[in-house]
């Protein structure tokens, strides 16, 4: 599993498994997601895949009401308005995605601090389907 390469498509081929897949310098033990080819903070590369448990809180979020056409697609735009949130996970690194499972017509209700867990989502048909990282609340 470790010799897999460090691109966008193994990542993607990991959450298709539903496996949320980080990189962790060898030299260093620093971990990364998205996961990179070069630790960046020792220069190292000598790293492997690590798989991280999905848990963490909500660092930051935004509302978007303006869609690209993908999230369109999905359903979302001016009338329905989705949530995209930047969560650290338990094991340090942060990384953004859409926020499930709450109210994006009333962001008040959304708490900075919250403890999320991930969560994967399908979208498209047949040979155009690809599963994408989101978070959902813990509770």
């Amino acid at each position: 599993m470790n010799q897999q390469p460090f691109t966008e498509s193994t990542f993607q081929s990991y959450l298709a498994r539903h496996k949320l897949m980080a990189s962790r310098c060898s030299a260093c033990g620093a971990l990364h997601l998205p996961p990179r080819p070069l630790c960046p903070d020792c220069f190292g590369d000598d790293l492997h895949w690590t798989e991280v448990s999905g848990s963490g809180k909500l660092l930051a979020f935004t509302v978007i009401h303006i869609a690209p056409t993908a999230m369109i697609e999905a359903g979302y735009g001016r009338d329905k308005p989705y949530v995209v949130a930047v969560v650290v996970l338990d094991e340090g690194p942060g990384i953004s995605a859409q926020l499930l499972g709450v109210d994006a017509a009333n962001p008040q209700t959304i708490a900075v601090g919250m403890p999320l867990r991930a969560t994967f989502v399908e979208r498209g048909e047949g040979e155009g389907q690809r599963t994408f990282l989101a978070f959902q609340p813990a509770d």
